[in-house]
C-alpha cells in the first residue's frame, strides 16, 4: 500500500543522543502523575488457596513468600484444580487476582470457571522465575449474588502453579478521572466489533510510533506524558521495524525496547499495539521464525496485561492471501500458547488494503478466512492516493470482517505531500459510524508532512503539549483523537 517507503531517510542527528534516549527507554518507566482519587484500588478480599477444596494437590509451606498459612501445589496432571466458594452480596462484574509462582519455564495454563462456565480458557501462567517469585494475573467476570463457585483447573501435564489466593474486587473501576484500560479492561473480538470487558463494542483512538530504529528519541517519557494526557489517545502503535535497520540487525535491543515501550503505555493507563514491522520482503513468511520467537517471549512476559494488542503483519504485499493466511495460522498458536487473551490483528494483502491496490478486494478474506478466534483484520490508507474505492471497501469489510485501521495518514502513500483532510473526515466518519479503532502515522519529527511534530521536537526533547509543536497533520489529528468513544460499560 505504501511503494515508496517510510523508512528511506537521512539518519543525521540521531547518533549519541538517539543512542543514549534508547539505552534510557530500557530502564524503568516512569508512571505519569495521577489524581488520589483516579488510581485508588477497591478493597479486595482474598480467599487462601489452602482453604479451598483441592483435588489432585497438597498444601505446603514449603516457597517463601505466600500469604495465609501456605498454598497449593498442584499435581502434574491434567485436570488437577483448586476451588473456592465465595459469597457476592450483589450480581455484577468482579475482578478475580489469582497469585501464583511457577518455578518452571513452561507456561502452566489453566481454565477458569465461574459456576460451571468458563471465564478465560487456557489462561496463561508463565514461569516467574522462582518458585519464591509470586506474581499475580488478573481477569473480569461475572459474579451471581450469593455463593459462587470458582475453579482454577490445569489443562496440561505439567499440573498449575503453585496458587497462593485468589482476591475478588466486587467494586469495578474507580470513580472519576479512569484510564481506558481502567474502563475497558481487556479487549476481545465480538461478531465485527472490538468489545470491552462489559461485552461493549469500543473505538480506540491512539498514534503510531515511526521506526524505533530512527525514532526512540521521539518516545519519552514525557511525548507519552502528552500522548495519554494532553491528546487524549487510548492506544499506542509501537512499530518495531524487522529488516531496514530494524529487529534482524539485533533482536535482543529491539526486543527489550519493545518491552519498555509496553511498560510505558501500560503505566499511562492506554492500550499498546505490538507491530510487527515487516515491509520489505512484502511475504511475512520470510520472517515467520523471527516472528515465533519474537512474539514467545513477549507473550510470555506480558500476557497478565489486559492493555495488549498483536500486531504480526504490517503490511504484506507481492504475495497471495493464502500465503498470508498460512503464516497467521502457523504464529497465531504460538502466541496463545502463553496468551489466550490478547486480540491478534492480522495483516491483509497488498500493504493491508484488503488487497485493492493489487486489484482484489475484501470477499478473498470473507471466503478463506484465518482458521483463528480473537482476531481483527487490518486495514491502512493515505486519504490523499486512497480514494473511494479503498473507502467503499473498508465499509463492506467492516459489515463482514473484525476490522482495525491500525496505520493511516492525510497524504499520500508515501507519507509526505500535501493534506487531503476532506477525504481523510470521510474515513474518520465512516470509522466512528462502525466502530473501527485507528492508529495514525505517525508520532515522529520526520521530515515529511505526515509525521506529527516539527523537525527537531524530538532532538530538543519537546516541547510536547499543544498545537505549537506540530505540523498540520498533526494539528488536526491531535483534535480527532482528543475526541475520544463514551467507552459504553452496561
Amino acid at each position: 500500500m505504501r511503494p515508496a517507503r517510510f523508512w528511506l531517510r537521512s539518519l543525521g542527528g540521531v547518533g549519541t543522543l538517539g543512542a543514549a534516549l534508547l539505552l534510557g527507554l530500557t530502564a524503568a518507566p516512569t508512571a505519569p502523575a495521577a489524581p488520589a482519587a483516579s488510581r485508588a484500588p477497591a478493597a479486595a478480599v482474598t480467599h487462601e488457596a489452602e482453604r479451598a477444596a483441592v483435588s489432585q494437590g497438597l498444601v505446603e509451606s514449603n516457597h517463601a513468600g505466600y500469604t495465609g498459612t501456605g498454598f497449593v501445589n498442584y499435581n502434574n496432571v491434567t485436570g488437577s484444580y483448586v476451588e473456592w466458594t465465595v459469597d457476592a452480596a450483589q450480581a455484577g462484574s468482579a475482578s478475580l487476582t489469582l497469585r501464583y509462582a511457577n518455578g518452571t519455564t513452561a507456561n502452566r495454563a489453566m481454565d477458569i470457571t465461574v459456576n460451571g462456565t468458563v471465564a478465560a480458557a487456557k489462561r496463561a501462567f508463565p514461569g516467574t522465575g522462582a518458585w519464591t517469585t509470586w506474581t499475580t494475573t488478573t481477569l473480569t467476570a461475572a459474579l451471581k449474588a450469593g455463593a459462587n463457585t470458582i475453579r482454577a483447573t490445569a489443562t496440561t501435564a505439567n499440573g498449575g502453579p503453585n496458587v497462593d489466593h485468589l482476591a475478588i474486587d466486587a467494586g469495578g473501576p474507580p470513580p472519576g478521572g479512569t484510564t481506558p484500560v481502567e474502563i475497558n479492561g481487556q479487549l476481545k473480538v465480538c461478531g465485527t466489533k472490538l468489545c470491552n470487558q462489559a461485552g461493549q463494542p469500543v473505538q480506540l483512538r491512539g498514534m503510531s510510533t515511526h521506526g524505533l530504529q530512527w525514532y526512540s528519541q521521539c518516545v519519552t517519557s514525557g511525548s507519552l506524558d502528552a500522548l495519554a494526557t494532553d491528546w487524549n489517545a487510548d492506544v499506542l502503535r509501537i512499530s518495531m521495524y524487522i529488516q531496514e535497520g530494524g529487529y534482524e540487525t539485533d533482536p535482543r535491543k529491539f526486543t527489550d525496547l519493545v518491552h519498555s515501550i509496553i511498560e510505558q503505555a501500560t503505566a499511562r493507563g492506554m492500550y499498546a499495539i505490538v507491530d510487527w514491522h515487516m515491509l520489505s520482503p512484502g511475504d511475512p513468511n520470510v520472517n515467520l521464525a523471527r516472528a515465533k520467537t519474537f512474539f514467545t517471549e513477549v507473550a510470555q512476559r506480558h500476557a497478565n496485561k489486559k492493555n495488549l494488542l498483536y500486531e504480526i503483519a504490517n503490511e504484506p504485499s507481492g504475495v497471495s492471501w493464502s500465503k498470508i493466511k498460512s503464516y497467521a495460522e502457523q504464529l497465531i498458536p504460538v502466541i496463545r500458547q502463553n496468551d489466550p487473551d490478547t486480540p491478534v490483528l492480522v495483516g491483509t494483502r497488498a500493504w493491508s488494503s484488503l488487497g485493492v491496490s493489487e486489484d482484489s478486494d475484501e470477499t478473498e478474506i470473507v471466503n478463506n478466512p484465518v482458521n483463528a478466534s480473537n482476531i481483527m483484520y487490518t486495514f491502512h490508507f493515505y486519504a490523499a492516493s486512497h480514494g473511494t474505492e479503498y473507502l467503499n471497501t473498508l465499509s463492506r469489510a467492516a459489515d463482514r470482517l473484525p476490522m482495525f485501521v491500525t496505520e493511516f495518514g492525510t497524504q499520500t502513500a508515501s507519507g509526505d505531500g500535501g493534506n487531503n483532510f476532506t477525504q481523510a473526515q470521510k474515513y474518520i466518519d465512516l470509522m466512528a459510524s462502525k466502530k473501527i479503532s485507528w492508529s495514525n502515522w505517525n508520532y515522529s519529527d520526520d521530515e515529511r508532512s505526515g509525521a506529527v511534530f516539527k523537525g527537531g521536537t524530538c532532538d530538543n526533547n519537546g516541547p510536547w503539549t499543544g498545537t505549537g509543536p506540530l505540523k498540520p497533520a498533526g494539528v488536526w489529528v491531535r483534535d480527532r483523537t482528543r475526541t475520544a468513544d463514551d467507552f459504553p460499560t452496561g
